[in-house]
Formats: structure tokens, C-alpha cells, sequence
């Protein structure tokens, strides 16, 4: 989904197909009108020379991660955080000459990334957790575009982020831009993303 809030834009997929029938039903009325295509979306909110956020761990937004490779080669001199990568998609160093257009910055040396930056071909940047959310919020590291992932709505267009609450709300918040991947297995929490009244649904 898309939500206006503080210059963030979410972007919802149709992974709401799986989700609740009467859900689904009185968002697909209130935002027909509203709908992208993924490709379009990652075109749209992530440029040349940006700087953006992957979701961590197992809330890494997948689908959107591998349509950022698939147009990796029209987003040159991007650099991508990370706090936790589990991710083993091909886009570290082999993925069709892509070493060459991304650039990995850790908050956390994970496996994914670990050879990399011991080779020079990625970065970590060394920080305490608690501090993350300072880094943005203060204007230390300005975001671009952060890619996240998100429970499905409830019946009033609310989302949750789910089992990541680490710095994922702070990063949305300072975020230029936000493209969220809706995921029917995301439980949903006590964490609801910004209000409803401005969703913009996207499908494939």
C-alpha cells in the first residue's frame, strides 16, 4: 500500500487476493482508482545515486527485493542498508554485474555480507541498536526509499509491521519515501504503520 504521511508513501501488493474477502473488498472500492505495478512503483521511488533501507531478518521484503535486481541495471550508484540480511538472493556480487550498481552498508555483519566487507566490497557502519532511529531522525543519514513489509490490513486499511519492531517504525518515519510488501503470514501487532485514509493499492 501507499500512505501519505510525512512524505513516507507504503505500497501494498496484491498478496491482499489471499487475504480476507471483505477486506479486501472495501479497499479495492475506496482505492481502484489508485493501483501500480510493482515495476512502476520501484521506478517511481527509488532513482540512480539513492540511498535506501531493506526490512531485516525474516521480514525482509522479498518480492520487491528481487524486482529491485530484476531493474538493478536502470538504478546505478544505489546504496542499500541493512541492519540483519538472512536474504541469500544473488545481488551481493553476482547477480549480472550488480557489485557494480549497489553498494551494501551493514548495521550488523551478517553471513550474507561478511566476505564482502572483509574484501572492501561493502560497508558496515558500527552502531548500537538503540542508536539507529538517532541516525535518521536527527538528519545524521538521510533515506531515500526503505523497502518494508507489512501484515495485511484490517477492515479500517490498518497495517502492522509485524514481528520486526527493531527500527523499522523510526526509518519509515524519516524515510523519504516507503514501498511495503504485504504479507498474509505477518502477524499482525501492536505496531500500526501511519493512518489508512490515504491508501494506494498496487498489484503485479
Amino acid at each position: 500500500m501507499l500512505i501519505d504521511n510525512c512524505k513516507a508513501k507504503y505500497l501494498i501488493g496484491d498478496y491482499l487476493s489471499n487475504y480476507r474477502n471483505e477486506d479486501l473488498s472495501i479497499l479495492m472500492n475506496k482505492y481502484s482508482k489508485k493501483k501500480v505495478s510493482i515495476t512502476k512503483a520501484i521506478k517511481n521511488f527509488i532513482k540512480p545515486g539513492d540511498r535506501i533501507f531493506i526490512d531485516s531478518g525474516c521480514a525482509e521484503p522479498i518480492d520487491l527485493t528481487k524486482k529491485l535486481i530484476d531493474l538493478g541495471l536502470e538504478l546505478p550508484d544505489v546504496e542499500i542498508l541493512h541492519f540483519l540480511s538472512l536474504s541469500d538472493l544473488d545481488y551481493y556480487e553476482t547477480a549480472g554485474g550488480l557489485e557494480d550498481l549497489f553498494r551494501h552498508n551493514a548495521f550488523f555483519i551478517g553471513k550474507s555480507l561478511r566476505k564482502f566487507i572483509r574484501d572492501g566490497q561493502a560497508d558496515y557502519t558500527p552502531i548500537l541498536l538503540s542508536e539507529i532511529p538517532w541516525l535518521f531522525k536527527l538528519g545524521k543519514m538521510h533515506l531515500d526509499t526503505a523497502l518494508i513489509q507489512v501484515s495485511p490490513p484490517d477492515r479500517y486499511g490498518f497495517c502492522s509491521y509485524g514481528i520486526n519492531v527493531d527500527i523499522v517504525k523510526p526509518i519509515a518515519e524519516n524515510s523519504e519515501y516507503v514501498v511495503a510488501e504485504i504479507n498474509p503470514n505477518m502477524p499482525l501487532t501492536k505496531s500500526t504503520c501511519p493512518p489508512n485514509s490515504t491508501i494506494k493499492l498496487m498489484s503485479n
